[in-house]
């Protein structure tokens, strides 16, 4: 099916192999996944989603309430600050409260009484190969430290949230830091009903040691009589989603250049936050060498330098891979650029556009 571009393309057959491995590990370990809806939101596909998972976790009113209209099932409520706005918004919507600091948990305790209410800790251990997503970094504001004050509010916690990875694909480092935690906190966690291990664990990844993380998983929920959730959005959606843009120009300064209708800024900005190159399907192994830049005017924008099998020219494909996580819910609409569609190809083979947009959704954008 020929669509315009650029658009995003989210394969539900890509998405099943993700969660026939999510299916996999809720059988051996007990644990529950929630899909973490500041990675991937994109809700025309709930459907498929829903089937294999237990519901969503939010970090803020409007992803609560997404998830309570368009995936229903269990909704956790976490966010850094909540104001009273806030908690009068998500009281209605959400399963489970999770709270940022014990500040705000006392002082929101009394509205949510008799609902369960959870903490997140920093245990001062993480994984993250960037500072910027460090939840353990100097001086983090993520979570509470130490177990002194912790103690005095046990009473009305039910659970807590540790959330200490991102993007880790060691399961040996993950292990470590668990039983590390699981010692550190464990007058506190044999107390508690559950307890969210947060997601960034790239479990979906091609060789991670699934049956291994499972059992780990298991082994930790028996030590402590505890229901264990993990919260993935990339390992939900890896290697699902392309974005599809078409070669614009191709210039020439030293190296040939090819301009895409796309922008890493505007449609995968985390490019740019953490200086890394996209994947390009089938770009790789040929003797044609090509920048692929974006069509903003921003002089870094850039999506990488690749080799092709065949040159490129204006009109040519350029799909860039693993779109899925954290692109959608970050798109914008710097340059006024023409924001990409979003269209679904089902597991019955069909492709349809489930969203387009033009200038009145711009316009509605700004004052």
């Amino acid at each position: 099916m020929a669509l315009e571009t650029p658009y995003y393309l989210i394969d539900e057959r890509r998405l099943l192999r993700n969660l026939k491995t999510i299916e996999r590990i809720r059988g051996v370990s007990g644990a529950k996944f929630v899909l973490a809806l500041k990675c991937f939101a994109t809700w025309s596909v709930f459907g498929l989603l829903r089937q294999y998972l237990d519901g969503t976790t939010s970090s803020s009113p409007y992803e609560a309430r997404l998830g309570r209209e368009k995936f229903g099932k269990e909704v956790h409520a976490y966010t850094v600050a909540y104001s009273r706005k806030d908690i009068a918004a998500v009281g209605p919507i959400a399963d489970k409260f999770i709270f940022n600091s014990l500040t705000q948990l006392r002082r929101f305790a009394g509205a949510l009484r008799g609902r369960p209410l959870g903490l997140r800790l920093n245990p001062g251990v993480s994984t993250s190969h960037f500072d910027l997503a460090d939840p353990a970094r100097r001086y983090s504001r993520l979570g509470v430290t130490g177990t002194k004050a912790l103690l005095k509010s046990l009473a009305v916690l039910s659970g807590v949230m540790f959330h200490f990875n991102c993007e880790n694909d060691d399961f040996d480092v993950f292990s470590n830091h668990l039983d590390l935690i699981a010692d550190a906190y464990a007058g506190i966690l044999s107390r508690l009903e559950w307890v969210s291990l947060g997601g960034g664990l790239c479990f979906t990844k091609e060789g991670y040691p699934v049956e291994r993380f499972a059992k780990k998983l298991r082994e930790f929920a028996d030590r402590f009589g505890v229901q264990v959730y993990c919260e993935p959005g990339e390992s939900v959606v890896t290697d699902s989603a392309e974005l599809v843009t078409s070669v614009l120009d191709i210039v020439h300064n030293k190296i040939d250049i090819a301009i895409v209708d796309a922008s890493t800024e505007a449609h995968m900005p985390d490019l740019l936050v953490y200086r890394q190159p996209a994947k390009v399907t089938d770009g790789g192994r040929g003797r044609h060498r090509y920048m692929i830049a974006g069509r903003s005017c921003l002089a870094g924008d850039i999506f990488g330098t690749y080799r092709f099998a065949c040159p490129l020219k204006v009109g040519s494909t350029v799909r860039f891979a693993d779109a899925g996580g954290y692109t959608m819910v970050k798109k914008n609409w710097f340059n006024g650029l023409a924001m990409p569609a979003i269209a679904v190809k089902r597991c019955d083979g069909r492709t349809h556009v489930v969203r387009r947009f033009d200038y009145t959704d711009f316009l509605g954008s700004l004052s």
